[in-house]
């Protein structure tokens, strides 16, 4: 799953199901003139294309993978089959399903009500999260398409970030030196999303034991 690669548009039928394991994907909602801000992301704990769990094969967003990785990917039909099985695993993503609305409810709420460096150090920390690695591949142009916000004003935050020695970044390179510091900078929106991930995988591993 290379960085950049668009896996559905909105309107578009959905034929796949993607689960990630070291990619991340970026859910979008376009407006009509072309703009974009992310609403959501998936990593390794979710699958992209649950609107196909949802009785859909539309859906209103684009998804994205914003971290270059590997994923598996299955068919619509053999994914809503296994969905409609019932049983441990359709528990599980109706589970991960109210996550990642919460996920995108916060976000909204996020980017209306919070600075840009909170929204950026919620953004890094989610990513960080995920254990991939602490040096991000990304630009501050894809950061500021992923916020919803000018580019100038992520430039504005990360440099306070990085004079904080929270961050570094080198063009092209972003690289998480110390976790603690952004938590303290983020708003809550992202200790809200994290407890609800935390549950998450909770669940996942209580259910694999039983």
């Amino acid at each position: 799953m290379p960085l950049g690669d668009l896996l559905y548009e909105p309107g578009e039928k959905l034929k796949y199901g993607y689960f990630p394991v070291t990619a991340i994907v970026s859910l979008h909602y376009v407006m009509a003139s072309g703009a974009s801000a992310e609403i959501a992301s998936v990593g390794n704990e979710g699958v992209v294309g649950t609107a196909l769990l949802l009785g859909s094969d539309t859906t209103t967003s684009s998804a994205v993978v914003r971290t270059a990785g590997y994923g598996y990917r299955i068919s619509s039909q053999m994914l809503k089959q296994e969905f409609n099985r019932a049983g441990v695993w359709r528990s599980a993503m109706l589970r991960y399903i109210h996550t990642l609305m919460a996920q995108m409810s916060l976000t909204v709420a996020c980017n209306r009500h919070h600075t840009i460096e909170q929204q950026l150090c919620r953004w890094l920390l989610s990513t960080f999260d995920r254990g991939i690695s602490s040096d991000l591949v990304i630009t501050q142009e894809l950061i500021s398409t992923m916020l919803g916000v000018r580019r100038e004003g992520v430039t504005d935050a990360a440099g306070k970030l990085q004079s904080a020695g929270l961050i570094r970044y080198r063009r092209g390179h972003v690289s998480v030196v110390a976790v603690s510091g952004l938590e303290a900078r983020a708003c809550e929106c992202y200790a809200v999303v994290r407890t609800e991930m935390n549950s998450l995988l909770a669940d996942y591993r209580n259910n694999r034991s039983a």
